[in-house]
């Protein structure tokens, strides 16, 4: 008898004929899950996001989704503490480099931060900006995570920095853990080995950077306080002074009037179309505040370096002025109205352009986008010290942050 041949696997039909098309499951289903989710908390925001749109993303049926997730909730959280617990993970030595210099290990926690940071960089906008709705136990643990992240690179900095105090260590962390983090507030394109190059120079310059003392800030860092009789003012002041607090879903149009001291939410009306449209008013005149000042500093300038000194000096001084609007910029800028957020993004993008412009003219040796991407780390810098070490922390000086902003746009040389 002949020995039976491997039968060819057969191609299952439809009755009428045509090939049917079999779609399994991926293996890494859940891995492609977690990655979309991510991507859509950090863009559109943890209650801007439903399991629908999760599941649209990845072209499959929400009752598919729940058979890995039980709910959003779920998702987001293993999503939060898996990208806190890679920062944790960024800086355990391994057993090669433990015993080595204080430098070269600094050296290998910064190489292992970057990396970690570029490879999640779609997904790390939901740590930084929608942690806060994590349940209380649940933000803990990533708190914690962080805690140890930040203490390693501090106690680093002190073997390497003695002379520093223990302020002093915590400010220059903070900024050297701000930067890494930075390049999830924007889609700048840089090839991955120059974007790497670019975040390793602008941390250890910042690193090795020498603080003013404290002391030194002439300006009042308090905001003032608008007059009762302008309502539409006091409505934006109150209005951020909530979302800051409580986050942009958790507040009503009836909260804002209480808090603005109206007699109901229809007078908000008499002001604003909507919730969304407040959040819109203050981000256009945030936005339009640092516009505003980028003509008159160049016009007066002898050169970039001055002009952008200008520059920095005015930014700092009106994001001190309005701590809360500059966190809520970045938090809550998926809540308004889309037309208005195309607005506010080609204005952010036209005055980091303009930034860039300068920064390029006295960094030759940097591409546009490099400019681009050493911009937005200085100012994401200033809310980053002011949500981490506290916006009222006298460390987190003026004059401070600017030095900080001045030496990740004006220093060309690591040390």
């Amino acid at each position: 008898m002949d020995a039976q041949k491997p039968r060819a696997p057969r191609e299952a039909k439809e009755d009428s004929g045509a090939p049917r098309v079999i779609r399994r499951r991926p293996r890494d289903r859940r891995a492609q899950i977690a990655a979309a989710s991510a991507e859509a908390f950090g863009a559109l925001g943890y209650y801007g996001v439903s399991m629908e749109d999760i599941a649209a993303r990845l072209d499959i049926s929400s009752t598919a989704l729940y058979r890995h997730y039980p709910s959003k909730y779920a998702l987001f959280r293993e999503e939060a503490l898996r990208l806190s617990a890679l920062s944790e993970e960024a800086v355990r030595l391994p057993a090669e480099v433990a015993d080595s210099p204080a430098t070269q290990r600094l050296a290998h926690i910064l190489d292992a931060l970057i990396a970690k940071s570029i490879a999640n960089r779609r997904s790390a906008a939901l740590l930084r900006w929608q942690s806060r709705y994590l349940e209380p136990d649940d933000y803990q643990v990533l708190i914690n995570q962080l805690i140890r992240t930040y203490t390693v690179l501090s106690e680093l900095l002190a073997e390497t920095r003695p002379e520093l105090d223990g302020a002093q260590r915590a400010v220059l962390s903070t900024a050297a853990l701000s930067i890494v983090g930075s390049i999830s507030d924007h889609h700048v394109t840089v090839p991955v080995r120059s974007l790497t190059t670019l975040l390793r120079s602008a941390c250890e310059t910042v690193l090795h950077s020498d603080l003013p003392p404290l002391g030194r800030d002439t300006e009042s860092t308090g905001a003032t306080e608008v007059p009762l009789a302008f309502k539409h003012e006091l409505l934006l002041k109150r209005a951020i002074e909530l979302f800051h607090e409580h986050g942009y879903p958790n507040v009503s149009v009836e909260d804002i009037a209480t808090a603005a001291g109206l007699p109901a939410s229809s007078a908000v009306y008499r002001f604003y179309r909507s919730k969304g449209d407040i959040l819109a008013a203050a981000f256009r005149r945030a936005a339009q505040r640092v516009s505003a000042a980028i003509g008159p500093a160049i016009a007066a300038s002898d050169g970039p370096e001055q002009a952008l000194t200008t520059l920095i000096e005015l930014y700092v001084r009106g994001s001190f002025s309005e701590r809360e609007l500059t966190f809520v910029y970045y938090s809550e800028i998926s809540n308004v109205p889309p037309e208005d957020r195309t607005v506010l993004r080609n204005i952010q993008r036209l005055n980091v352009e303009e930034w860039a412009k300068l920064v390029a003219r006295m960094r030759p040796e940097l591409s546009a986008a490099e400019a681009r991407v050493l911009v937005h780390a200085a100012m994401a810098l200033v809310v980053d010290l002011g949500q981490w070490l506290g916006p009222q922390n006298p460390i987190c000086s003026q004059a401070r942050v600017i030095r900080l902003m001045q030496v990740i746009l004006c220093t060309p040389d690591t040390p």
